[in-house]
């Protein structure tokens, strides 16, 4: 595609150009296999080594300092580091991780549990100092009595509410509120790890609780958070953060209110039923959609454990090789990679505080995300007119200088002034590479200026892969941005550089297709959930919705927080069993799936009476 665009804004062959007539010859020797590659600063992941050549930036005494920085391949689309930065990128997010719902980022229909990280649900300002207030959190119960045991608690009322209502001929609901006293040494498991599907939502906490992936124990609750609060005992783990569960109630908390609140699930006036609650959680998880998303809890990155990483957890490679994302589990983990994350999850627990870098990650892929998502997305609006008139040589031009303006603002820190085209002559001999060769400073200089600082020997291997996970990122964006921008200088399409050329309308009209392509190959593979909303956008009595468990999913039959033999106690049952049977609860209606997933659209759902889960389907993507 590039070898076609390059010749013919080059020779000008118009509508003779095609790429099956016009021979490319390299004059350069044997070629790489692959060139936007990941430097290697830091420790580059094994998954994505066979992507590149040569593998590292070059040495002192070089005879080419831009060898490795060429622009003539597309992404690699097995790169393991695009997960991880948009997973970071998605972290403590309700709307990533419902979309991709096994973890990682894996995190929502792209599922993934694979990320694990030490955390904390903080009241500090500033390491060191309190607060006088602390986070709240809430517990629905049926009996005026604190939990004696590790129990379940929630960030919003709304959540907590459905576990004590609905439960007694009286329908009494005691609601306990609890305040932090001091930051809660936490797990966070990201994805929808607290859905209790046996499709991937569990994977990476049955990892951590017994070895290996056990879907049929689901609905085992009692069990697993029984055996991560004994494990985690020995670390000062206080709970693990999927939905919050505590190990103990009475330790780093304490009590604000315990009231005997009104029934918020039996109606009174059973004439008239309007199903507020189910909503009303699905809404009040909204709020936390998009970033910062749930800020009461503080990741430390760099204790991060993924399943992603390729050296820690090699047998999970062939597993999903060539899979879409939402497909990607951990049910063919060896014994010995399952015992490898959980031993590095216990040294990023152990190890002495202050002992990493100090780097904010987080910060760092948000400010990346933060200042391409727009402007790639206009690229992407731009180069798809919708208009009558879009291919009339006028508007074919006016869009193409648009677009460069785009592609030239994403670059303008990394363009000199010593950086020219050269001059094109008829010799089509070349490579493609070689005609945009002037352009590779500045696809060096954008890709690293983020983290050619950054000195990976004061970084804990946790660290190491967020740094391959952003330069890998970097080199792709800045690949293709580089590129695009080249070939429309070379069209004549910048009004900053003048290459004596008089725009060419039918070239541009090749240039713009192999734009559009590149421009949508680059955002499939970045694949980040900032893309993902309902458009056009919902109305005031609307929220966007991708399908929520358990809303829409399959009933538990019976399964949930059932006690044990000789643990005695009622157990108050999940959302789909609490509620009586003369109240219904809204449900969608089955959507295909993919990998097990629900494979939906984000739509417009009405979030006030009358409530529907299908207002209208709203497209995700330009």
């Amino acid at each position: 595609m590039l070898q076609r665009a390059l010749c013919c804004t080059f020779v000008g062959l118009g509508a003779l150009c095609h790429a099956a007539q016009v021979p490319i010859v390299s004059d350069l020797g044997p070629q790489p296999t692959s060139v936007c590659e990941a430097p290697e600063q830091g420790r580059l992941l094994s998954f994505d080594k066979p992507h590149y050549a040569t593998g590292g930036l070059p040495v002192e005494g070089d005879h080419d300092p831009l060898v490795d920085w060429r622009l003539d391949d597309p992404p690699n689309v097995n790169s393991i580091g695009r997960l991880i930065f948009e997973t970071v990128s998605s972290l403590l997010q309700h709307w990533p991780n419902t979309r991709m719902r096994n973890g990682i980022r894996a995190p929502m229909l792209h599922p993934l549990i694979f990320l694990i990280s030490p955390s904390r649900i903080p009241f500090l300002v500033h390491p060191g100092l309190r607060m006088t207030g602390g986070t709240l959190l809430y517990h629905g119960t049926w009996q005026p009595e604190l939990p004696p045991r590790p129990d379940w608690a929630a960030f919003d009322p709304e959540h907590s509410v459905i576990f004590c209502g609905g439960l007694l001929k009286d329908g009494k609901c005691w609601h306990l509120t609890l305040m932090t006293t001091r930051p809660l040494n936490v797990v966070y498991f990201d994805g929808t790890s607290a859905a209790k599907l046996p499709i991937g939502t569990l994977d990476s906490q049955d990892i951590v609780t017994w070895g290996d992936v056990k879907p049929d124990w689901s609905f085992d609750e009692w069990s697993r958070i029984t055996t991560l609060c004994d494990w985690g005992r020995k670390y000062n783990i206080d709970g693990f953060v999927s939905e919050v569960m505590l190990c103990n109630l009475t330790s780093g908390v304490r009590v604000v209110s315990f009231p005997n609140i009104v029934d918020p699930v039996i109606f009174r006036n059973t004439s008239n039923t309007r199903f507020p609650i189910p909503f009303e959680v699905m809404y009040a998880g909204s709020r936390h959609n998009r970033y910062p998303g749930e800020t009461r809890v503080r990741l430390d990155l760099s204790g991060l454990v993924s399943f992603y990483d390729t050296e820690l957890v090699p047998s999970l490679v062939p597993a999903r090789f060539g899979k879409e994302r939402w497909d990607h589990r951990l049910l063919n983990i060896s014994t010995e990679d399952a015992v490898r994350v959980k031993t590095r999850l216990e040294e990023a627990l152990s190890r002495p505080a202050r002992s990493s870098s100090g780097v904010d990650w987080q910060a760092l892929i948000r400010v990346v995300v933060d200042r391409y998502s727009e402007r790639l997305q206009v690229v992407q609006y731009l180069l798809n007119p919708t208009d009558a008139n879009s291919y009339e040589p006028d508007s074919v031009l006016d869009y193409a200088i648009k677009t460069q303006v785009q592609l030239r603002h994403m670059l303008m820190p990394y363009i000199g002034v010593d950086i020219t085209p050269r001059a094109i002559g008829a010799n089509v001999t070349r490579t493609a590479s070689d005609m945009l060769d002037w352009a590779r400073p500045v696809y060096k200089l954008c890709a690293t200026t983020h983290t050619d600082g950054l000195k990976d020997c004061t970084m804990t291997s946790s660290e190491k892969s967020l740094l391959d996970a952003v330069q890998g990122t970097m080199r792709e964006i800045c690949c293709v941005v580089t590129k695009m921008w080249g070939l429309g200088v070379l069209a004549g399409v910048d009004q900053f550089m003048d290459i004596d050329r008089e725009p060419d309308v039918e070239t541009i009209q090749n240039m713009m297709k192999t734009w559009r392509e590149d421009i949508d190959e680059l955002m499939a593979w970045l694949d980040w959930n900032v893309w993902v909303k309902c458009r056009p956008e919902c109305g005031p009595e609307e929220m966007c919705y991708l399908t929520t468990w358990p809303t829409g999913f399959p009933p538990p039959h019976g399964r949930a927080r059932i006690p044990r033999p000789g643990k005695g106690g009622h157990v108050p049952p999940l959302l789909s069993q609490s509620i009586r049977d003369s109240v219904l609860v809204p449900t969608a209606t089955p959507v295909p799936c993919r990998g097990g997933m629900a494979d939906d659209e984000p739509r417009c759902i009405r979030r006030i009476h009358p409530y529907d889960l299908g207002v209208r389907a709203a497209a995700s993507h330009f």
